[in-house]
């Protein structure tokens, strides 16, 4: 027994993936539930559609910030106390966020609903970490990458679905109620799966040194910079297109859920099928390929709209380019925590905290293009090819694939 998920029976398996996923989840819930309500939100506290899209870059880099404090701290005293402490913030949150009087309240709030939401997903990654390994590592991490990468496509089709039955403060009502779920799940259904004595490894004692071990491999700062740039380009579309679909192409908050709902589909295909090329061919020529499908893809965004061939010219290819997100996700979280069992937490939690926080630095970047002439495709594809094309540099001149090796069994 190589690993200790080994021994595991299959229908714990699945009790783990499904409250792990549902964890993993909480952090892209809580980020994009409320997308559909923006351009209500605008209109309610009489503001700029900037101003709303600053309570989502809060709220990243609240996500970004938690996640670093919470990584190492699951490292020194195990998975359960960071996880059960850092979710019952989420829920108090969100209950402020839910009562905000002005938009200044509400951005502070948003703040901390990120804090409280980073544990779910940097938990559920290392304690899969501590229990498997090798191939079927590839196995468990996909289903948490399609979890984590359908969750922000999905979650707007839930917010526009809840906003036909609440107003969007109901929206907050309803996250605190799913970290309360979550809270309970955490202290009955979750054991410590990190031995005290696997705590104190030498070398990896101090957060200092766990920090030096994952910075100092060239793959891992490689996929760091792939992963931060992928979740960049997927976010700029995600904030961008509340606007762009609802206000330029002229649909309804329920139109704009069910175009998320589709590309949903993507983020699935590309997840599943990724999994498995990933442990035939190595996760590394995986990311070959899709870095490269998210250059084209965003690029053929910008030569349809310039071509005028209007709502379908734009959302062709924009399912390509989640398609090609689906195949990224899993194979970054494979390459980066496989090579750090010892720091997994650590590992886990850097990764996460570079996908959200350069996100939330990136995305309001299509807001500032977008200036003078209001939120187009092209604008918003411009930012996705810029963060596909130093996603491919970073492949190819610091991960070197070539210099990668197979996936142990």
């Amino acid at each position: 027994m190589l690993h200790p998920g080994d021994s595991i029976t299959l229908r714990r398996r699945v009790i783990y993936i499904v409250l792990l996923g549902a964890l993993t989840a909480l952090g892209p819930f809580t980020i994009d539930l409320y997308l559909p309500a923006f351009p209500v939100l605008e209109a309610d506290f009489q503001t700029t559609a900037a101003a709303i899209q600053l309570t989502l870059t809060g709220t990243m880099i609240g996500f970004a910030v938690g996640q670093l404090v919470v990584g190492p701290l699951s490292d020194k005293v195990g998975r359960r106390i960071p996880l059960i402490a850092v979710t019952a913030l989420h829920v108090l949150a969100s209950a402020a966020a839910a009562f905000a009087p002005d938009l200044g309240l509400l951005s502070a709030a948003r703040v901390f609903m990120g804090i409280g939401a980073a544990a779910g997903g940097v938990v559920a990654m290392a304690i899969v970490r501590d229990l498997f390994g090798g191939r079927r590592l590839v196995i468990m991490l996909s289903r948490l990458a399609l979890v984590s990468g359908v969750a922000p496509v999905i979650a707007p089709l839930i917010g526009s679905m809840l906003l036909t039955v609440m107003p969007w403060r109901g929206i907050f009502v309803v996250l605190a109620a799913y970290g309360a779920v979550m809270l309970v799940a955490a202290i009955i259904l979750i054991p410590e799966t990190l031995p005290k004595e696997r705590r104190h490894d030498r070398g990896s004692t101090t957060v200092l040194q766990r920090y030096r071990s994952v910075f100092s491999d060239r793959v891992f700062i490689g996929v760091l910079i792939i992963g931060g740039m992928t979740f960049s380009g997927l976010f700029s579309y995600l904030s961008a297109s509340p606007f762009l679909f609802q206000q330029t192409h002229g649909l309804d908050a329920q139109q704009y859920g069910v175009l998320f709902a589709v590309n949903s589909l993507g983020v699935v295909v590309g997840v599943q099928v990724a999994s498995r090329l990933a442990t035939r061919f190595g996760p590394q020529w995986v990311l070959a390929f899709s870095t490269a499908v998210l250059l084209l893809a965003g690029a053929a965004i910008i030569v349809t709209d310039q071509l005028g061939l209007g709502l379908w010219g734009t959302v062709i290819p924009l399912f390509v380019f989640m398609t090609a997100c689906g195949f990224t996700f899993p194979n970054v979280q494979v390459l980066a925590l496989d090579r750090h069992g010892k720091a997994a937490g650590t590992a886990a939690s850097i990764l996460g905290a570079v996908n959200f926080g350069v996100a939330g630095l990136i995305t309001p970047i299509v807001g500032w293009v977008s200036r003078d002439a209001g939120i187009t495709a092209t604008t918003m594809a411009a930012v996705m090819v810029g963060c596909a094309a130093i996603g491919a540099l970073a492949l190819w001149l610091i991960v070197r694939p070539r210099t990668v090796g197979m996936l142990a069994p």
